[in-house]
């Protein structure tokens, strides 16, 4: 094991720009055990052309635009500076109309404006997200629990504590039930996720920053170097990643 080598790589990882929401740069370095479920497939037993959709914290739009739904009848919202600026350049000219938001308790839009409301992996506020969904409006979240990767993140961040440890499906479907929501579905996973070398570890760890807190190559480097000596004697390090998945109706 060349460690000046892996570190100076690792620190290349961990100095890569990341724009939207896209991990291509991971391709054939990580394997994801696929949901029980299809977010997809939840989605198109719900929309339909007619329908005003809102996508909640679209990152880049990459997901949206593969649903293909009427831009004139698609909203979204993001919060990031980055990918704020990417959707007014690739989804605006399209159409879409696109929502800079602050804060959770405030959506920028008129109440009972959507049919249809998804959100992928970004925090919501139920009594918001009731607002502005028509009566009989659907509500479609899948969420990254707060056991997510927590194998990974104990053993590269010392005394790591989960910002989120009571995140789970059935607090928070309860939580729907006590707002007025219906639910029509619900499934919670527990799946691998496996990388084929450290380095796509620093780049990933760089990014989810929640779930990493205070991570630098330099300052866990030693454990680096521990899953480097796992990585090569198994041929991967694996994680678990914790997912549920929603679907309400506003009564």
């Amino acid at each position: 094991m060349n460690i000046i080598r892996l570190k100076e790589e690792w620190l290349m990882e961990e100095a890569k720009s990341f724009k939207g929401w896209d991990f291509s740069h991971l391709k054939n370095r990580w394997e994801e055990q696929a949901t029980p479920w299809d977010y997809r497939k939840i989605i198109d037993q719900y929309l339909s052309n007619e329908h005003s959709l809102l996508d909640m914290g679209t990152g880049g739009g990459e997901f949206l635009l593969t649903l293909g739904h009427p831009y004139e009848n698609t909203s979204i919202t993001e919060g990031w500076e980055p990918n704020i600026n990417l959707c007014k350049e690739t989804l605006e000219p399209l159409g879409i109309r696109v929502k800079q938001v602050f804060d959770d308790n405030l959506l920028p839009f008129e109440d009972q404006t959507f049919d249809v409301i998804i959100n992928r992996h970004e925090s919501y506020n139920l009594k918001e997200v009731r607002r502005v969904l028509k009566k009989e409006g659907i509500f479609i979240t899948q969420q990254v629990g707060g056991r997510d990767n927590e194998w990974l993140s104990n053993n590269l961040i010392p005394n790591f504590k989960s910002l989120y440890p009571n995140f789970s499906l059935e607090n928070e479907a309860q939580k729907f039930i006590a707002e007025g929501f219906s639910l029509l579905y619900k499934n919670e996973s527990y799946h691998s996720l496996k990388f084929r070398d450290v380095g796509a570890i620093v780049y990933y760890a760089k990014i989810i920053d929640w779930e990493f807190p205070g991570f630098t190559v330099d300052s866990c480097l030693e454990r680096l170097i521990e899953l480097e000596k796992m990585k090569e004697s198994q041929g991967y390090i694996e994680s678990l990643q914790h997912r549920f998945i929603l679907v309400v109706k506003n009564e």
